[in-house]
């Protein structure tokens, strides 16, 4: 699929217009719903080959925070057949009480796999914790930036970032 057609689709499954309020706390007139975009089979495949196809050379390991992530995670490994971690919130209170579920070797290039980053604060919390867990470099793939202040904050905290769109490419504006 080509990406223009992608683009369009991603637009027409995903994007909503209303009155919204972001993570980040923003106002915003649009919301890019990621999940009416993850669970679309066929979308789901080709963002995941996109992605897969913009991977640093010699990453060893991605990465999904929960929960938009994981779909993400899930199906670039599917098409790469590289392995994944789950990055949680929070270590769960029960069991292993992980905050990184999976196998996750010290050392290893681990590329986090984001569906929207607007200030990018979710992103560098889940870097954190792979960080913690003894990830070597870690860099993020977007499938959207908003263009709100994730590229300063990915720049600030020496975390590498790429998007497969942004706002500008989409042709999303904020309406008054």
């Amino acid at each position: 699929m080509a990406n223009h057609e992608l683009a369009r689709q991603l637009k027409d499954v995903a994007l909503l217009r209303g009155e919204f309020t972001l993570r980040s706390g923003r106002k915003s007139s649009y919301y890019f719903d990621k999940y009416r975009f993850e669970t679309h089979p066929a979308l789901l495949r080709a963002v995941a080959r996109e992605l897969a196809a913009m991977l640093p050379e010699g990453t060893q390991r991605l990465a999904g925070a929960e929960l938009g992530g994981v779909p993400l995670a899930t199906a670039v490994a599917l098409e790469t057949g590289l392995p994944f971690v789950i990055v949680r919130k929070a270590g769960k209170q029960y069991g292993t009480e992980n905050r990184i579920e999976g196998a996750l070797e010290r050392g290893e290039r681990v590329v986090l796999l984001e569906d929207v980053a607007t200030t990018a604060g979710a992103a560098l919390k889940a870097v954190e914790g792979l960080r913690e867990a003894g990830a070597g470099e870690v860099s993020v793939l977007l499938v959207l930036d908003r263009q709100e202040g994730a590229a300063d904050a990915f720049a600030e905290a020496g975390v590498p970032y790429r998007a497969l769109f942004t706002s500008e490419s989409l042709g999303i504006e904020e309406e008054p």
